[in-house]
């Protein structure tokens, strides 16, 4: 605790005696300051002990004293203390009625008491207040230190124990990891949008949110400090206390986050092992060798091999830092996701684009389709067309180790399919019991479409048949001449008629089934029915 005004008054060697102000005796004391002049404020940062002897004072002026008291009490001096003897035989009534008027904590000093002892009296006291604060700070540092090699959420409960209040950690993605104590977890979810806006600035990065309460313990100060080395945050640490973290708490939280900053710098360090480890893997997938891949996965990545998985191919739509940090966000989550429910997800980079296996109905999938919409507000259809997204996602159907090339295949086009129709996510199963005609609203596909059926229309447009019309008819009947006559209302020898000059113009047969194909498809692709 800093030394306070009725900390000084109970030392025996300073004799001081109280003569207004007695409720305020509990304040802080900052400094002990000597100063003479008639307006002090100037040299004054608050919260000192300002002693006086009145030489250059008009001290029995009521008018003078009230304007004097109060521009000390506006420029957060604690109290005045008034050594008797000197100018003054006792404390003038005027300056003590003002300081009592203003509630002003004034003390008599006695002649044998110098302003010297009082100025050594706090500076001792202050002194041993640091060293206290140190000491436990280093204390703290040690008990969190044994802490963190069990894991955060001990680490957490440890800190919250030292200030006296509540911890929280969230992962690079946001999502809560541990906090303490048990009560603190409802409200430190609560403070997940907080984290998000935190952890999109550059790190390292703080804010205080105010007022987090939810009915718990009292309402609360929250300290919000990124975590992670590098420009962009790894994980975030809450603290909440009742009133502002002091030195030996501020030295406890300092330690917390070095040594979180610390695991999370090694983690990456293992990831990127990891990631080496598990581009092997998914080349020897790739390549059709599903037993090397699961002799090298060995225990890291071999339980993701015994069981069905996804390939997701996720691609930056864009160039440029945004789109790659959007795409490392997608991975966290992915990467948070799997860790909370203890699955193991393979995340291999590849260029602009991530390759991830991830176990078929567990949450790293479930967070992909989550975090898409969540980033497109599309909550409730995570994969209507929308606007333009800086992050594409292809995902393939559920395989296994012998048929990972497939799986990856199916990825690259689930993903070519979400990049043409603007989709953030695409799964290849919605494309195969999908209609193939969307596919058709291609820039290509149109031009082949009108290439085929340019001098059909141009011999119509001459007012000598309706040869398309005739055609569409035709193939929509499945080539049946009645019913495709009386669709059209001409005689079906009219109809022979029209099918053999489609054929002179085109010059191809229409006894051929690809033809067929090629020309309904183009009938729809051009006239979109």
């Amino acid at each position: 605790m800093p030394p306070t005004l009725a900390s000084l008054v109970h030392h025996s060697a300073l004799k001081l005696v109280v003569r207004a102000g007695e409720d305020r005796l509990e304040t802080p004391v900052r400094w002990a300051h000597v100063s003479e002049l008639a307006d002090p404020v100037p040299y004054m940062e608050g919260g000192e002990l300002l002693l006086i002897t009145a030489m250059k004072l008009d001290a029995e002026n009521p008018e003078a004293m009230r304007q004097y008291v109060r521009r000390l009490v506006g420029a957060g001096v604690v109290g005045l203390g008034f050594a008797v003897g000197v100018s003054y035989d006792d404390i003038p009534r005027a300056l003590l009625a003002a300081a009592e008027e203003e509630g002003l904590p004034l003390l008599e000093v006695p002649r044998r008491t110098p302003f010297l002892a009082i100025s050594k009296a706090v500076s001792a006291a202050i002194a041993a207040d640091q060293y206290r604060a140190v000491t436990a700070g280093f204390e703290a540092q040690r008990e969190l230190t044994r802490a963190a090699l069990t894991g955060p959420g001990e680490l957490v409960a440890r800190l919250a124990a030292h200030v006296s209040g509540w911890a929280a950690v969230y992962d690079a993605s946001g999502a809560l990891v541990a906090a303490a104590p048990e009560w603190a977890a409802r409200r430190a979810a609560r403070l997940v949008p907080d984290v998000e806006r935190l952890r999109d600035r550059p790190a390292p990065a703080s804010t205080v949110v105010a007022g987090a309460g939810d009915g718990g313990p009292g309402e609360d100060r929250v300290e919000l400090q990124t975590l992670g080395a590098g420009r962009r945050a790894r994980g975030t640490l809450a603290v909440g206390t009742g009133a502002p973290l002091g030195t030996a708490e501020r030295y406890a939280v300092h330690s917390a986050i070095a040594l979180l900053t610390l695991t999370t710098e090694r983690t990456r360090a293992l990831q990127a092992a990891e990631t080496r480890l598990g581009a092997a893997v998914l080349r020897m997938l790739l390549a059709g060798e599903p037993d090397h891949a699961r002799a090298v996965a060995g225990d890291l990545y071999g339980g993701l091999l015994d069981a069905p998985f996804r390939l997701l191919i996720a691609e930056a739509a864009a160039e440029g830092t945004d789109a790659g940090e959007s795409l490392q966000v997608l991975v966290d989550a992915l990467e948070g996701a799997a860790a909370r429910a203890g699955e193991v997800v393979l995340v291999v980079p590849d260029g602009e684009r991530v390759v991830v296996l991830a176990a078929d109905g567990g949450e790293a999938v479930a967070a992909c389709a989550a975090h898409m919409a969540a980033r497109r507000g599309e909550a409730a259809r995570p994969m209507e067309p929308a606007e333009q997204d800086d992050v594409v996602v292809g995902l393939s159907a559920p395989a296994g180790p012998i048929a990972a090339a497939t799986a990856f295949k199916q990825a690259e086009q689930a993903l070519s399919v979400a990049r043409r129709r603007g989709r953030s996510l695409v799964e290849h199963e919605e494309l195969a019991t999908g209609s193939v005609l969307p596919l058709l609203a291609d820039d290509a596909v149109r031009a082949f479409a009108d290439g085929m059926l340019r001098a059909l229309r141009e011999h119509d447009a001459t007012g000598r048949g309706d040869l398309v019309a005739s055609l569409r008819a035709w193939l929509s009947r499945h080539g049946q001449w009645d019913a495709a006559a009386a669709q059209l209302g001409v005689h079906r020898h009219t109809l022979r008629y029209r099918m053999r000059r489609v054929e002179e113009i085109l010059g191809r047969s229409l006894d051929d089934p690809d033809v067929r194909m090629e020309l309904w498809l183009a009938l729809k692709a051009t006239s979109g029915a």
